[in-house]
């Protein structure tokens, strides 16, 4: 027997092989010896749920430190918010500081002037000390000759440039490019286009409560109120055009709303110090200058 254990030796097994081996896991009954409950586990299977149990409990503990109040009582951790209000703080405490010590000197100048010290009397109400200010009448400004030479080529190159506008488009855009502007309202035009008396509209009476319309397709710029025009909107058109809508009740659209030509915006009104009566006070602007809303609308 003992020859033939010789002839074949026990095989030797690997650690790594030992992982699958399968066990199982009985609970009894104490007293009765009845199995309640079992399970077939391996040491591998064992280790991975060791470790997805372990990779939960770190991913909750960080989710809690890191997104808690729980942060705030780690030894060692400076929050945020704390150091700002600290900050804060500190500098009203620094005015409170300085308010009490200009009151102090005013109570003191003043019991020196009621004394009849006048000559005593501090004029100087910053008490802090001066030496801890940095002085800058020593510092001398001396400019580089590059720095020279590129100031003398930019100012060569502007100096005769009128416009700022490099839009090839916006530059050659003419006045007569705007057409098939829509009329804002239908109406009695009683005050004419006069850029002499600095009025740089038309004004239109038309029914009460009638719909004011977009000149033309564009985006709502404006829409606030103003004590001397009352409801104001303004609209961005393309070749750099807006119109102007003043002394309107209502106001239907935002800043911000695309609008298209024909859409109302607003309702006639006769709101604003400078509105002698309901009508609309409409103005065109083309490239930033105001022009007469007759030349380009059929009222």
């Amino acid at each position: 027997m003992a020859k033939r254990d010789a002839d074949f030796p026990e095989k030797k097994v690997r650690w790594y092989q030992k992982l699958r081996d399968k066990y199982r896991l009985v609970i009894l009954n104490e007293d009765t010896f009845e199995e309640k409950l079992s399970f077939s586990l391996s040491r591998m299977n064992v280790f991975v749920v060791m470790g997805m149990i372990a990779i939960i409990f770190i991913f909750l503990t960080t989710y809690l430190i890191a997104f808690t109040p729980l942060k705030e009582y780690i030894p060692g951790y400076n929050d945020a918010d704390v150091q700002e209000e600290l900050y804060e703080l500190q500098l009203r405490a620094d005015s409170l500081e300085n308010a009490f010590r200009s009151k102090d000197l005013f109570i003191a100048n003043m019991r020196r002037v009621m004394m009849g010290e006048s000559e005593d009397v501090v004029k100087n109400v910053n008490v802090t000390d001066s030496s801890n200010y940095l002085k800058y009448d020593n510092i001398t400004l001396k400019k580089s000759k590059e720095d020279s030479l590129l100031r003398s080529e930019y100012e060569k190159s502007n100096q005769y440039s009128l416009t700022t506008n490099t839009n090839p488009e916006r530059r050659n855009s003419s006045f007569s490019d705007i057409t098939g502007l829509f009329p804002p309202v239908k109406g009695i035009i009683t005050s004419k286009f006069n850029i002499s008396s600095k009025h740089y509209g038309i004004d239109i009476v038309a029914a009460k409560n009638e719909a004011v319309k977009s000149a033309y397709d564009g985006t709502v710029i404006f829409s606030e109120w103003s004590s001397q025009t009352g409801h104001v909107i303004a609209i961005q058109h393309t070749n750099n055009v807006i119109s102007v809508y003043k002394h309107n009740s209502v106001i239907l659209r935002k800043q911000g709303s695309r609008v298209r030509a024909g859409e109302s915006i607003a309702i006639i009104g006769e709101s604003g110090e400078y509105s002698t009566g309901p009508h609309l006070h409409f103005e065109l602007w083309i490239n930033g200058n105001p022009v007469n809303p007759e030349n380009f609308v059929i009222f």
